[in-house]
């Protein structure tokens, strides 16, 4: 039997795979891909943050290559949202939260296996949030659009948050099940509440945006008679 932190490891990272891997179908059928193109950036969107971390670590070949599980996650999310087109066309506006569950998930399985193979604890802290936000800067980038990450409210903040918690976990030996628990929740409740209540970080204001903040402050009285 596996030890539980590789069991745990095993459901986080495939849950992630899933959950990303419709974030990423759904962003290509939005964009009227064809059925290759969906599968495609699915298992881009599903892996390549765990891809990038594994190869960073050592663990190679990563897992999504060496473990059918990961190609068939990802083939699945992909059919599912192609062939069920109706059902997941109504879930469009909802890929915010099926994006913030899979960046819990990596985030957390991201960190914890960076100290299983001896990363120190600031650099699989980072490795987390590495996995979280990797597989969706790779999907925008192929849609050529800006990635999330680099737009969204705290959401790279979220997945260090989270993998920071795995980490000081680690650190007082509190028990993997726990920790990974506490962390993604974390995170997915920093991306709910971002997402619901506009949190973000501080951003230089330039002439443009104190503009757009104008006009759009502006617009409401123009339409006074």
């Amino acid at each position: 039997m596996l030890p539980i932190p590789h069991v745990l490891l095993l459901v986080l990272d495939l849950g992630g795979t899933f959950v990303f891997a419709i974030s990423g179908a759904m962003v290509a059928v939005k964009h009227r891909l064809d059925i290759l193109g969906v599968l495609v950036l699915a298992f881009v969107t599903g892996n390549a943050g765990g891809m990038t971390r594994d190869v960073l670590i050592g663990a190679v070949p990563p897992a999504a290559i060496a473990d059918w599980k990961y190609l068939l996650v990802s083939i699945a999310a992909g059919l599912i949202t192609f062939l069920w087109y109706p059902v997941t066309d109504r879930l469009r506006t909802h890929m915010l939260w099926f994006d913030a569950i899979g960046l819990a998930f990596f985030a957390v399985s991201g960190a914890e296996k960076a100290l299983l193979f001896g990363i120190s604890p600031a650099m699989a802290a980072i490795l987390g949030m590495l996995t979280g936000v990797g597989g969706g800067m790779l999907r925008d980038m192929l849609v050529t659009e800006i990635p999330v990450v680099l737009r969204a409210d705290l959401y790279a903040f979220a997945a260090l948050a989270g993998a920071s918690v795995v980490v000081g976990g680690h650190l007082l030996e509190i028990p993997p099940v726990m920790t990974t628990a506490v962390g993604g929740v974390l995170c997915f409740a920093l991306r709910f509440f971002a997402i619901r209540r506009g949190w973000h970080l501080p951003a230089v204001k330039t002439l443009q945006s104190r503009a757009d903040e104008a006009q759009s402050k502006d617009r409401p009285s123009s339409k006074a008679p």
